[in-house]
């Protein structure tokens, strides 16, 4: 029997169908995509894809000894390579001591939360956890400085109304602020500029700690700021505190950066500048790297295309934001060049970030025979119309641009714990060594989830690898920064 043969004869396993009315007002079914042997076409270009973005182990390597060679460089000087290896001033972690009622506020994006840790002590732990989240009216994303931090200051106050008073004492917070900031210490950093939509006026060159303090004063609200971090270091403390074997954080959601405890005489660009602890932790922003990655045609036309071209290569090589898109355009070739979903191609298909990174999960969870949930993502979310053949082809390519990500995620954290190791020999790989993940494309992905591991085990081996975990920090960040605020109180530990 023929392919179209077979076509015709089992239609809901290999294609997709609609219902119109003919001239005589029967209905009458009409194939979209006449046979499987449509998509056929298609076939050499997804070898050339998979090809393009191959991670053999040799590839793994190279990309792993390239940030540890970009970690030095950064911590060498500043500027000295493509990982900025921000200092964060958080020098002393949290131990489980740490007793009373603190804050955190984390603004990253149009939504802000604030939240209310109770911490009991090396017995009790967290006692207890509030949090609420608000949304940021659109017209104060492009408000001033003044207006911005008064609404924050303004639902902090109605928040901590709820939660009690601090006789004698200050309230402390510990600030979660996700744009790029220069610190200049644990409760200072001056604003370099506004992303994610943004556009505030007369905050950028300033101390975003010292425009929140500045808010609360004006709303009589007796807090103040202990502890500015961004969400990857307060990810790291917050599971710290549970466990003392952590030395890394990676977040992997929207976006992706990492950061990792440090020997403070590793770091030739602090001059001498240590504090009693001897370590701190450093922000790797590790989006920025580059080097040794295997780009496809759809990757540096994504790029060429960004605000940004240029910039933040690894982040647009493995982070939620552009794994859908790299999907879709490569899609779109197969579809245009390739014949992919027959003759025509969906207009919708042509639009830029139609396709997110959730619908590569979603069909990529597909169990079924006639793989019907990629069959409807496709069409709901794109318009496109399918058959089996197309749609196993589509699921190829998701895997492929899923693959390449996650393996070169793992790649990276092998690069940051083997420059720890050569530092420090037995520091990491001789031991119980923990990597804290958070983030909603780790979470929420679980092919991603098993390439990066994979990978970190295929670069460590077996022996050392066994030595390694890689656990989940599920909204370590919120938490992190209350101890963090905890750690750095004014007040010393114990409340």
């Amino acid at each position: 029997m023929s392919v179209t043969a077979i076509a015709t004869a089992t239609p809901s396993a290999s294609g997709s169908f609609r219902t119109r009315r003919s001239t005589n007002g029967v209905s009458r079914c009409k194939m979209s995509i006449r046979s499987s042997s449509v998509s056929m076409a298609a076939a050499p270009m997804l070898t050339k894809l998979q090809q393009d973005c191959a991670t053999p182990l040799p590839v793994l390597r190279n990309v792993a000894a390239s940030m540890s060679e970009d970690i030095r460089a950064g911590l060498a000087v500043d500027g000295g390579s493509d990982l900025k290896m921000i200092l964060s001033y958080v020098d002393s972690l949290p131990s489980g001591d740490e007793k009373g009622l603190f804050y955190a506020l984390d603004l990253g994006g149009t939504n802000f939360r604030v939240l209310r840790v109770e911490l009991g002590g090396k017995d009790k732990r967290v006692i207890a956890i509030e949090s609420d989240q608000v949304s940021i009216p659109q017209e104060l994303m492009s408000a001033t400085s003044e207006e911005l931090f008064d609404f924050i200051a303004s639902a902090l106050a109605n928040f901590a109304h709820k939660g009690g008073n601090f006789p004698g004492k200050k309230g402390e917070i510990g600030f979660t602020f996700s744009f790029p900031v220069k610190q200049t210490s644990i409760d200072s950093g001056i604003l370099i500029k506004w992303t994610k939509g943004f556009a505030v006026s007369g905050t950028a060159g300033k101390d975003v700690v010292a425009c929140l303090n500045e808010a609360m004063d004006r709303k009589g609200i007796d807090m103040r700021v202990s502890a500015l971090v961004n969400d990857t270091v307060a990810t790291l403390a917050g599971a710290r505190y549970w466990d003392d074997d952590v030395m890394v954080a990676v977040i992997l959601g929207t976006g992706t950066n990492a950061c990792y405890v440090e020997r403070m005489d590793c770091i030739p660009k602090l001059q001498g500048e240590f504090s009693p602890s001897g370590r701190t932790i450093v922000n790797l922003e590790w989006g920025a790297f580059s080097k040794g990655l295997p780009l496809t045609v759809f990757d540096r036309d994504m790029d060429a295309a960004s605000i940004n071209p240029g910039e933040q290569i690894f982040e647009k090589t493995i982070s939620g934001m552009y794994l859908g898109e790299i999907a879709r355009r490569a899609l779109l070739h197969m579809a245009e060049e390739g014949s992919l979903f027959g003759k025509s191609v969906p207009e919708k298909l042509s639009m830029p970030f139609v396709l997110g990174t959730p619908d590569l999960s979603t069909m990529q969870q597909d169990g079924t025979k006639d793989l019907h949930t990629v069959g409807s993502v496709l069409y709901n979310v794109a318009g496109v119309e399918s058959n089996l053949s197309s749609r196993k082809i589509v699921l190829e390519v998701c895997d492929t641009i899923v693959k390449r990500a996650a393996r070169l995620a793992g790649a990276g954290i092998v690069g940051i714990l083997q420059k720890i190791e050569e530092d420090t020999k037995d520091a990491i790989f001789g031991k119980r060594t923990v990597v804290a993940m958070d983030g909603g494309l780790y979470e929420r992905y679980p092919q991603y989830r098993r390439y990066l591991k994979e990978a970190v085990a295929e670069l460590l081996g077996p022996e050392t690898s066994q030595n390694i975990v890689i656990e989940h920090s599920k909204d370590g960040s919120g938490i992190g920064a209350a101890l963090l605020a905890a750690t750095n109180s004014k007040y010393g530990r114990n409340l």
